[in-house]
């Protein structure tokens, strides 16, 4: 799609406000005065550059600003997007993801990224409560809400109980149906440990995110009905479009 190129907006050089600045607090007032909706694409940085009659330097100012005050988002490979309203994504004893996103009338979706057979480092051992070492099937997961990036999960099950999950993921991308299919019907939620953090190169990659814009992490552990470990987590959600609420 070509985007059609916007009349000039003068700019008030030597005024004593800095030329990015001026674009941001212009920006800003398109948003605010409805000219752009929640989730829209802005125009590029090409198309900006024109509008305002600057270099594209001056313009990725502007974008960095009303980013870090969360006016708009910025997806790696795919441009800033002005930003909508932020997810509550509840976790309680029973949260399944799919669930939470329908509850909030968004679509859930689920993307397998990788499957792989590793042993458990001292980090995973703890987690699933079994010696370091021992086999474990590591599954990265991508769960999207309206096709948008939500939490990069990185779940770990023990072998060879779970063995038969990486042909189930390998046809569909629930975890609760795969376990399920293993013969675990219900789990829940032990425990959770929260921390914020900088995303690496891949998070970001991944969550379409920024790497200067933070991730939330979470390590969790989900338990059988007996109280034995089924699956340790480490999932990284994009702070900017969720918040999460913790439910007893």
């Amino acid at each position: 799609m070509v985007e059609t190129l916007m009349t000039k907006d003068a700019l008030a050089r030597g005024a004593g406000v800095a030329l990015w600045r001026q674009i941001a607090l212009a920006l800003e007032a398109d948003i605010a005065g409805g000219k752009r909706q929640p989730g829209e694409r802005l125009p590029t940085e090409a198309v900006l550059t024109e509008r305002f009659a600057v270099n594209r330097h001056t313009v990725r100012r502007a974008l960095e600003e009303l980013e870090a005050r969360g006016i708009i988002r910025v997806e790696q490979g795919r441009g800033a997007f002005v930003a909508e309203d932020v997810l509550d994504y509840p976790l309680g004893p029973r949260t399944r993801f799919s669930e939470t996103i329908r509850r909030q009338n968004r679509e859930a979706a689920g993307r397998v990224l990788q499957i792989s057979e590793i042993a458990a480092d001292a980090q995973v051992a703890a987690g699933l409560r079994i010696r370091r070492g021992r086999p474990v099937l590591r599954v990265a997961r991508l769960g999207l809400a309206n096709a948008r990036p939500l939490v990069l999960g990185l779940h770990h099950f023990p072998l060879p109980r779970f063995a038969a999950l990486a042909d189930s993921l390998a046809r569909q991308s629930s975890i609760s149906i795969g376990l399920a299919e293993c013969g675990v019907a219900d789990y829940r939620r032990h425990s959770t440990r929260i921390t914020a953090r900088l995303p690496s190169p891949e998070e970001a990659k991944h969550l379409l995110q920024s790497r200067s814009r933070p991730v939330i992490v979470a390590e969790a552990l989900n338990t059988d009905p007996a109280g034995t470990p089924v699956d340790w987590t480490l999932s990284c959600y994009a702070a900017a479009r969720v918040q999460l609420v913790m439910e007893s």
